[in-house]
């Protein structure tokens, strides 16, 4: 049977994965679907919902069987009635990014952005990040002004000061910090873990276990190699933004080194973290209604991670 696949670069797994012909010689029938290339889907008012791209494609046609994104789209597929289930989760990713203002800004607290533009890539775990951050602060999402922005436009309106805040990201926030100090407003680390995370259809899962199974595998021993060669990796990623400069690998491959690589069971803890983020997201208006994580877990995939089933 085919097996589609689908990749991006914001999932480095994936994508280096997709460079690597692991998966071929595990399963030759094997199709990769580039996210960047499937149909548009309207866009959502930040304030307002979340859009439903990554876990729409699992469901529709000409999409994939299998993805990984990051904290957030999983929730909000479960709570549009998408019948999806987690695969595997990352180490916690807290050195991946954080939420960022000019050294001279007036904002010195959360607590400062009511009223504020605020960057993020909306639908995102940063959208998670910036909701947990205001929940800490005593504040609600309608108390800021949300902005949507991309990998590409995130720096350029932070520089140009159309943003008050940012939640940069690396390599991009990289590039940012090497133009001009930023002050840190919140840390990922010790407002949640940030993982990376797969999943796929409840469906694909129950009826193609082997299958799932070769793509667990080939992501373990790519990510390995990853772990091993963040340089080379690093290659893949700036020759699809079209430059091999030493200044681009050396951003790719700082961001790799600062990335924990390796499929782990869905835990508790993360369960939590997740169910949590949804209650927030649906009482903040994002969400149609709250849902339950817990839902979403098959014990044989976590019993396939375990680290004793590991070979």
């Amino acid at each position: 049977m085919t097996v589609r696949v689908g990749f991006f670069p914001h999932n480095n797994s994936l994508f280096v994965l997709r460079h690597r012909g692991i998966l071929e010689r595990r399963l030759p029938g094997v199709e990769w679907v580039d996210l960047r290339t499937l149909p548009a889907k309207p866009p959502v008012d930040p304030k307002t919902a979340l859009p439903t791209l990554h876990s729409d494609w699992l469901f529709e046609p000409g999409g994939y069987d299998f993805i990984g994104t990051g904290f957030t789209p999983p929730v909000t597929g479960l709570a549009h009635g998408r019948d999806l289930v987690y695969v595997g989760i990352s180490g916690p990713r807290v050195e991946n990014g954080r939420l960022v203002v000019k050294p001279e800004s007036p904002i010195r607290s959360v607590a400062d952005l009511r009223g504020r533009r605020v960057g993020i890539a909306h639908g995102s775990w940063q959208t998670t990040l910036v909701l947990f951050a205001l929940e800490r602060a005593g504040l609600t999402w309608s108390d800021i002004e949300p902005v949507d922005t991309s990998v590409h436009d995130g720096p350029s309106a932070f520089r140009s000061g159309d943003l008050d805040a940012w939640v940069g990201a690396y390599p991009a926030l990289a590039a940012v910090e090497q133009e001009s100090p930023v002050r840190t407003l919140i840390d990922t680390e010790g407002l949640f873990s940030h993982p990376s995370l797969w999943f796929t259809r409840r469906d694909f899962a129950e009826n193609h276990r082997d299958e799932l199974t070769e793509i667990v595998r080939s992501l373990q021993e790519s990510d390995a190699w990853i772990a091993a060669n963040p340089r080379e990796a690093a290659r893949y990623f700036a020759e699809d933004a079209g430059t091999t400069s030493t200044a681009d690998l050396d951003r790719w491959e700082h961001a790799l080194r600062g990335r924990p690589f390796g499929l782990n069971p869905v835990t508790d803890e993360f369960l939590t973290e997740q169910h949590h983020a949804a209650e927030l997201l649906a009482a903040n208006g994002l969400l149609p209604r709250p849902v339950d994580p817990r839902s979403a877990v098959l014990p044989w995939l976590n019993d396939l991670l375990a680290p004793q089933a590991a070979r």
